[in-house]
């Protein structure tokens, strides 16, 4: 289903006027800002500067802000940047930041037999772990164990502990880049691990989008129980991995009927060091700055990594992060 957001300014005005961006920033009610540090915006802390970066009032500023900005310049949107490495070199274009912004938690329905979630893309997965059990649905718990935002946990099928989001997802809100609204189902989709793409058969002027919120159906539950679960899943999460170190979780997808902890670890990889940038000696799948690491020493312990776990064992791991950006200088 397709519907176009309301904007409240004229489509169809004369181009309009701006040095830098040929965009009216009056007819925004978010906040853009230019050459703005992402170090400040992804988990890692580190990292180059994007060229412009927005933050939303609202959807509908979204969708204003999408239809007017120029065609030609690239558009990216973050939640809380835990899946990011930004290069040094930064970020052309804008890089859009959704985290509390489209935030909308609402409990759509509830029956014997379960209940219906919409959660906005900026909403923290922790946050919809606990929005679920506190109306005594379960299956969300898992959620807990994300550390982004149900948009980005949307764009690629995250999980833990043996779930994935979308196994409850019974349908979601997407974005275009002229500001257009759809609501899809999974059936739109080509659904795999941390991968999540739309079909071919849907019309080329809509494969760039981004999710902006999506329907969860969940099961009955009781909210001690989903609550025990989720203290239990946090207390995990706290002996097995760094958390008192900038991250971006784990780095590499696990291979097929393996584990890529594991594989760092067998190569002997645990506490390998470039410049601030480490394998955890905690968890070998995590990267952990250990005080001023940039992109490109983070970068180049990811290469190193895949490269010696290649040779030693033929396996090429495959990030999970994404690596987004320029190159600084000559670096890489």
């Amino acid at each position: 289903m397709q519907t176009k957001a309301r904007l409240p300014v004229d489509i169809n005005a004369p181009s309009l006027q701006s040095p830098a961006l040929g965009i009216d920033t009056h007819l925004l009610r978010g906040e853009l800002r230019q050459h703005e540090p992402m170090k400040q915006h992804v988990s890692w802390r580190a990292g180059g500067h994007a060229a412009y970066f927005y933050q939303p009032a609202d959807l509908e500023d979204l969708a204003v802000f999408l239809h007017f900005w120029p065609k030609d310049e690239p558009v990216m949107m973050i939640g809380l940047g835990s899946n990011f490495l930004v290069r040094d070199g930064g970020l052309p274009g804008v890089m859009i930041a959704l985290h509390a912004k489209l935030n909308d938690l609402l409990l759509v329905e509830q029956e014997e037999d379960g209940g219906l979630i919409y959660a906005g893309a900026g909403v923290p997965c922790a946050k919809l772990a606990r929005f679920a059990s506190l109306h005594n649905l379960a299956g969300a718990e898992f959620l807990a164990g994300i550390p982004g935002t149900v948009g980005g946990a949307l764009a690629m099928n995250a999980g833990c502990y043996g779930s994935e989001t979308w196994e409850r997802v019974e349908r979601v809100k997407t974005i275009d880049r002229d500001g257009t609204l759809h609501e899809r189902t999974p059936e739109d989709y080509r659904i795999g691990y941390r991968q999540v793409e739309l079909h071919e058969v849907v019309p080329p002027d809509t494969s760039c989008s981004w999710f902006v919120g999506g329907w969860f159906r969940l099961r009955p539950g009781q909210q001690e129980s989903s609550r025990q679960a989720v203290k239990a899943l946090l207390g995990t999460r706290i002996k097995t991995q760094p958390l008192g170190f900038p991250s971006a979780g784990s780095v590499f997808r696990n291979p097929p009927g393996d584990y890529a902890a594991r594989l760092v670890e067998q190569c002997g990889l645990k506490g390998f060091r470039i410049g601030d940038a480490m394998i955890s000696t905690l968890h070998a799948n995590f990267i952990i700055n250990c005080g001023h690491a940039t992109a490109t020493e983070i970068e180049t312990v990811i290469n190193t990594v895949q490269d010696i776990v290649y040779k030693k064992t033929e396996i090429r791991l495959v990030t999970e992060v994404r690596i987004i950006g320029q190159h600084k200088g000559n670096e890489l």
